[in-house]
């Protein structure tokens, strides 16, 4: 603009200095009442693309860890040897299904024992109540006798328990991992006997920057690709948020469910994973290399052809950044034809030739 208004001044001063001195300028000499325009000159061909409407959903990049929806290290509530081992190493195995038992010989002895023990005492007590209400024992006898028997009661709770306890069952159901006993090996309550995991689903687990606090909530949507299967995504959606942030890191513990039919997702893989934070269903994308100048971070100028083909520059505010185009949040409505190439060559007010269709097509917004 201000080039443009240079030239014009001294062209009327031009056509002064030649008036004072009896001169005519050249008939192909522009002057202030007539013949071209200072700003004419050829019509620069330039491509342009539309600004669309569509979905963008913005998105953060994070870590994590998978792991098993539930996970435990199987082991017996008792001390014994190993009589018969129920399953084998990687099966799915049901609720409740038995996978270790140990030696019950001597358990089951000792529960014999506790029962006709049990069964002396209950003779003794209702031969003492009895007897009490016709006033042949004291008050004291049958009071031994009833604490004798409940006593009893208590050791055959104590001994069907520990007879339970020899059998090992599944507390979830799962794949049973590798054992780490024989039959006939003894085993105390520390041993490790096996693993039962669950793998379907599996939860991811990761840790979000406190200043993004405010957009993370349960219900998001995450979508996760792992090494092992390049090219894959897996999609879940959040379930917890920590109440808390961690003061050490700043970061907010988040975990993910994500459905594992086919396993192939394993506890302790490594995720790389893109947790979508806002989705917006009708915002302006136009392709980046609309920028004709860029302001500050997130403001800009684009170059906007008018519907007499000539261009205006239009400040514009830049939201989501994509791979190949951004979001507008302010400056176009949709549906203006924004300069992509040729940007060096024009200017406001100049008017443009737009190349055919086939030139702007690689510029077309991509979907997210």
């Amino acid at each position: 603009m201000t080039v443009r208004y240079f030239r014009g001044t001294l062209s009327v001063l031009g056509a002064g200095i030649l008036a004072a001195s009896g001169c005519k300028p050249a008939a192909n000499q522009p002057t202030a009442a007539g013949g071209p325009s200072a700003g004419a000159g050829p019509v620069m061909q330039v491509v342009a693309v539309s600004a669309t409407r569509q979905p963008v959903q913005e998105s953060l990049s994070l870590v994590g860890s998978i792991a098993a929806n539930e996970q435990v290290e199987i082991k017996s509530e008792a001390d014994g040897f190993v009589e018969t081992i129920k399953f084998n190493e990687g099966e799915e195995v049901a609720k409740g299904a038995l996978l270790v038992t140990l030696d019950e010989t001597r358990l089951q002895a000792a529960l014999e024992e506790a029962e006709a023990a049990l069964k002396l005492s209950q003779q003794t007590y209702d031969r003492a109540k009895e007897l009490l209400s016709s006033r042949l024992v004291s008050q004291q006898e049958y009071d031994q006798a009833a604490s004798r028997l409940a006593a009893d009661e208590a050791a055959v709770s104590g001994r069907r328990r520990a007879l339970k306890e020899a059998r090992v069952i599944a507390p979830f159901k799962g794949v049973v991992g590798a054992r780490q006993i024989s039959p006939g090996q003894l085993v105390t309550r520390a041993t490790t006997l096996t693993w039962l995991v669950d793998l379907d689903p599996v939860k991811v687990e990761f840790n979000v920057p406190e200043r993004f606090l405010s957009q993370v909530q349960v219900g998001q949507e995450i979508q996760v690709n792992v090494a092992a299967w390049p090219g894959r995504a897996f999609r879940g959606k959040v379930f917890f948020v920590a109440p808390f942030v961690d003061p050490a890191t700043r970061t907010l513990l988040v975990k993910a469910e994500i459905p594992n039919p086919d396993r192939q997702l394993k506890p302790g893989m490594f995720a790389n994973l893109d947790l979508t934070l806002q989705v917006r269903d009708n915002a302006v994308v136009i392709p980046e290399a609309a920028l004709s100048q860029i302001l500050d971070d997130n403001r800009a100028v684009v170059m906007v052809v008018n519907g007499d083909d000539t261009v205006a520059a239009r400040p514009v505010k830049v939201g989501l950044r994509m791979r190949g185009s951004l979001e507008v949040t302010e400056g176009l409505q949709g549906s203006e034809r924004v300069i992509v190439e040729g940007l060096q060559k024009i200017g406001p007010g100049m008017k443009v030739k737009l190349a055919g269709p086939e030139s702007a097509a690689p510029y077309a917004p991509q979907k997210s």
